[in-house]
């Protein structure tokens, strides 16, 4: 319960802005932080008779005083509001932070409200290569090309750097700093975008042995405190996945190391998707590549810490197009790119064997055809998002009241609901390829377009 709704008569206390009382309790006011002169007001008001004036507008006051009882500005003061205003009022009252974080909390999305919202058209000729939406705020980066696009968290300011790759294929925002990498050029670029010097702070790199060249860049992902990079060698003969520190960008462990010997294709293949579980401390890795004998792709998951794979899953038949975590859902999904179907394996019963559910439709002919191939599919809060040509679809799990009997005795019946995203007018046109996701927002991104689409929900009434 929020410290204002248990508030006893002789713990309110009055501030006077602009003109205009307002009534709330110290433990709200010091929820503002040590920095905030609402914290010190929080400290002196019981033991003060006088009502203290601040002389500011009293409007934002009022959302941003929300924003300290709620965790969230409410939809009418963003509706009514500037973002720039808001950030500009909260910076004054050093709850900026604050302010950022909330706009980037899954509690402002409602998937079944999404609707695209505009257009950020980018400059030159390169279509969208990779997203990156901020987990501390809203804003959001764009590689399209060698250049790096970011769009300030109201997405109306955009500024641009040219990277010294030749094509960004893998890109990570770090809070005030962008990590990128090109799959055929060597090292993890750590990118200052402000820096009026030049974007390259640091260029970590990967060499399997002392005399090889750097290694390139497949994939890119992150915990709270480590950065993971998956690396491919320029004879594509070794890959390893190296965990960095966040703060001082040196190596800490180096897991996953694969070469080839022989003829064994498939016993190197590099990640080329990285996912952090923060719900079980696990890094997802995944990668997939094309052999004599198809599609062969492998899944592990790993405990950083003990540099050991505590799962793994070599995919042959139906291999995946593309793969996710749902930590909200304990589980994990694919879709088969033979099928095209969506796959689900429950995280907290893995096993060796195949642990892959169809939750389509399941009847879909064999063409003969790849029918996943291109489809993306991503998670987010408890939501599961797959691109279908140039759609999106949404799945959902359902709450049951069945149960049936398992290994470990009764357990709930899993049923996830599939539903196409959007109006009449929002989906369609050119085949997706990217999809992200912050805040309130879903980012799409169509191939051959100079453009990424913005989806956003809005609160339910």
């Amino acid at each position: 319960m929020p410290p204002s709704a248990r508030a006893e008569p002789g713990n309110v206390v009055t501030l006077n802005v602009g003109g205009q009382l307002f009534q709330t309790t110290p433990q709200t006011l010091a929820l503002a932080g040590p920095d905030s002169i609402l914290s010190s007001l929080a400290s002196s008001l019981p033991s003060s008779s006088s009502v203290p004036f601040i002389d500011r507008d009293p409007d934002l006051f009022a959302a941003l005083l929300s924003l300290l009882r709620t965790g969230r500005i409410p939809s009418r003061a963003t509706a009514a509001f500037d973002h720039d205003d808001l950030l500009a009022e909260a910076r004054f009252y050093a709850l900026h932070p604050l302010f950022l974080s909330s706009l980037s909390s899954h509690a402002l999305f409602d998937a079944f409200t999404l609707r695209r919202s505009l257009l950020l058209p980018l400059p030159g000729r390169d279509a969208c290569s990779a997203l990156a939406p901020s987990p501390l705020d809203a804003s959001l980066l764009v590689a399209h090309g060698g250049k790096v696009s970011s769009f300030d968290p109201s997405l109306r300011r955009r500024a641009t750097v040219l990277t010294p790759l030749p094509a960004v294929d893998s890109l990570l925002a770090l809070g005030p700093l962008a990590a990128a990498g090109a799959a055929d050029f060597p090292g993890l670029h750590l990118l200052d975008l402000g820096h009026p010097g030049g974007p390259v702070r640091h260029v970590l790199r990967w060499c399997p042995h002392p005399s090889a060249p750097a290694a390139a860049v497949q994939a890119i992902g992150s915990s709270p405190d480590l950065l993971f990079c998956s690396f491919e060698s320029c004879r594509r003969n070794a890959s390893a996945i190296l965990a960095f520190d966040l703060t001082t960008f040196q190596p800490v462990t180096e897991i996953a190391r694969r070469e080839i010997y022989g003829a064994e294709l498939d016993s190197a293949i590099p990640a080329t998707k990285l996912q952090w579980v923060p719900g079980s401390n696990l890094l997802m890795a995944a990668g997939s590549h094309g052999g004599p004998s198809g599609l062969l792709g492998d899944i592990r998951l790993w405990d950083v810490r003990s540099g050991e794979a505590i799962w793994e899953l070599k995919e042959k038949h139906n291999c995946f197009a593309d793969v996710t975590v749902s930590d909200g859902l304990s589980a994990m999904f694919k879709v088969g790119i033979n099928s095209g179907e969506v796959f689900m394996a429950d995280m907290r019963k893995l096993s060796s064997e195949e642990p892959w559910i169809c939750i389509g439709d399941g009847r879909r002919p064999a063409t003969g055809k790849k029918e996943g191939g291109g489809c993306r599919i991503e998670s987010y809060g408890r939501h599961v998002f797959c691109s279908r040509g140039g759609d999106v679809e949404m799945w959902t799990e359902v709450v049951m009241g069945c149960w049936r009997r398992g290994e470990e005795g009764l357990e709930s019946e899993r049923v996830m609901r599939r539903n196409l995203m959007g109006g009449t007018n929002d989906g369609g046109g050119k085949k997706i390829n990217m999809l992200g996701f912050g805040g309130n927002r879903m980012v799409v991104a169509r191939q051959e377009e100079q453009w990424v689409e913005v989806w956003e929900s809005s609160p339910r009434s």
